[in-house]
């Protein structure tokens, strides 16, 4: 074909590959640019594919494409089930978007939106081919220690409350790259875990899932972006593993067997050290330790709550439960208790859940909004609650072994 009568999306990074009696067209996008919305309703208005795969998972596209997506939320729910940290993670990748529409003037991921209409359109089979964001975010911070998972946090947490305008370098480098890794800030520039689950993991699952199109599904066009585009051709082309084989590996979190050990190991000794504490040096000396534990984990974990602007039966609760961490279930936290006070005395109002993606933008946003509230609840108590272990701990092993 020659230049003069090529189609504009060719002009467009793309990748060709035939595999298994299927044609597939991987057309590189840039998730901030009106030119990629308007090459990829030139390729579906072309005619030549019978189905159309996006870089999207079924929760993205019902955020690109319901407004009313949170305001259906049950957040009781969300917090019974311990999703709230990615809950909280969806929801500052959602704000750090929103930052990007207003200084662009785009929607991230518009062109994803436009690709699923123009197909559903033409009566095109649409595919989701990309990994739920929540799974990607786990497998990202199990790979990481302590100190990566808070700097994920804080690359997140920068993101998501930065008021500074991007550079045009900035810009021309989301372009080229991929909004999930410039979500998590500088961070993922020199994390290799990091890279690995955002990235290429990801391109190893859509290569799973376009290899699993849909019976009699000859020509697929994949809109992808483009920091994506050699990595999925590649895999496409190469992997020779089934790819429900693949997929279902690339789904799973492993448990942190360790930090839960670590944990474990860490309860057992304070418990010995206050037990040692009433052998050798009387009633006196246990009661002592025994009384350091209690209001030290109480009181970090109630003002983790107060930080958190919670009720205060929520920083009574939080308080009661602190302590009793070596009795507790697993997954019973103070934070949750805190939690779900708050949701339930200062149940979020309709306004709030509409209202959540632009209060989540700014700090003072997190406290006026009663769902980012309660996320706080959940998230502040429990960082206090971890804090008064470490603390309390440390000093009850200072003084029987001093």
């Amino acid at each position: 074909m020659t230049e003069s009568t090529a189609s504009p999306w060719q002009s467009q990074p793309h990748a060709i590959v035939e595999r298994d009696g299927i044609r597939y067209t991987l057309l590189g996008t840039a998730h901030v640019s009106r030119t990629s919305v308007d090459a990829v309703e030139d390729a579906i208005a072309s005619g030549v594919y019978d189905t159309v795969a996006v870089e999207l998972d079924a929760g993205r596209l019902q955020a690109l494409t319901d407004p009313d997506t949170l305001a259906k939320l049950n957040l009781v729910d969300v917090i019974r089930k311990g999703r709230v940290a990615m809950f909280a993670a969806n929801l500052a990748l959602a704000a750090y978007q929103r930052r990007l529409a207003e200084q662009l003037g785009i929607e991230p991921g518009a062109e994803l939106k436009h690709a699923v209409a123009a197909a559903k359109q033409r009566g095109l089979a649409v595919e989701l081919i990309d990994r739920e964001v929540g799974l990607t975010f786990k497998r990202a911070s199990g790979r990481l220690g302590w100190g990566g998972k808070m700097k994920l946090a804080g690359g997140l947490l920068s993101g998501l409350l930065s008021s500074d305008e991007m550079t045009e370098e900035e810009i021309e480098k989301l372009k080229q790259g991929d909004i999930l890794e410039s979500s998590f800030g500088e961070f993922a520039e020199s994390s290799p875990a990091l890279y690995e689950s955002v990235i290429a993991e990801r391109d190893r699952y859509m290569a799973a899932r376009l290899r699993e199109a849909p019976t009699g599904a000859k020509e697929v066009l994949a809109v992808v972006g483009a920091g994506h585009l050699a990595g999925l051709a590649k895999h496409l082309a190469e992997d020779g593993e089934s790819p429900s084989a693949t997929r279902q590996a690339l789904e799973e979190v492993p448990p942190s067997r360790s930090l839960r050990w670590i944990g474990t190991a860490i309860m057992v000794l304070i418990l010995a050290m206050i037990g040692w504490g009433y052998w050798q040096g009387g009633v006196e000396v246990g009661r002592q330790l025994l009384t350091e534990w209690v209001l030290i984990t109480a009181g970090c974990a109630a003002l983790g709550t107060i930080l958190a602007a919670g009720h205060p039966l929520g920083v009574i609760a939080a308080a009661i439960a602190a302590p009793l961490k070596p009795f507790r279930p697993p997954g019973i936290s103070p934070g949750l208790f805190s939690a779900l006070i708050e949701a339930h005395l200062r149940k979020p109002a309709y306004g709030d859940f509409l209202a959540l993606r632009d209060d989540a933008a700014t700090l003072r946003g997190w406290y006026r909004n009663r769902v980012s509230r309660t996320l706080l609840n959940f998230i502040l108590t429990n960082l206090g609650s971890s804090l008064g272990v470490w603390i309390a701990g440390l000093r009850i092993v200072r003084q029987v072994l001093g």
